[in-house]
């Protein structure tokens, strides 16, 4: 069955980084577009970032374009996602998932900025 598995989370200081990763199974991983979302205390599921399957198409949510990275390694079926320049309004938990919706997902794992 898919498996999806993030880490990487944490508590950060407003303009730090953080990188976040996800590891995948149960699926051809190298087949499929992958997907970070989020979602913050009170609020609904939103997307971040979309990598296509070979990694060379990127798409971004608009507040965190120049900021956040989106990356793979199909060899290894990771998903990785590079997240500098942190502000408190990105405080979620972030998921990655097959599906820009976020239907299929991982556990999550939480990323706070605050000082």
């Amino acid at each position: 069955q898919v498996q999806l598995v993030e880490s990487g989370g944490g508590l950060v200081q407003p303009g730090g980084s953080l990188r976040l990763v996800c590891v995948a199974s149960g699926f051809t991983f190298s087949s499929s577009w992958m997907y970070w979302v989020r979602q913050a205390p009170g609020k609904d599921l939103e997307f971040v970032a979309a990598i296509y399957r070979d990694g060379m198409v990127q798409t971004y949510e608009e507040s965190v374009k120049n900021r956040f990275t989106v990356l793979r390694d199909n060899a290894k079926n990771v998903l990785y996602l590079q997240m500098d320049s942190l502000r408190s309004e990105d405080t979620a938990m972030y998921y990655c998932a097959k599906d820009s919706q976020g239907r299929v997902r991982g556990q999550g794992t939480q990323v706070t900025v605050s000082s």
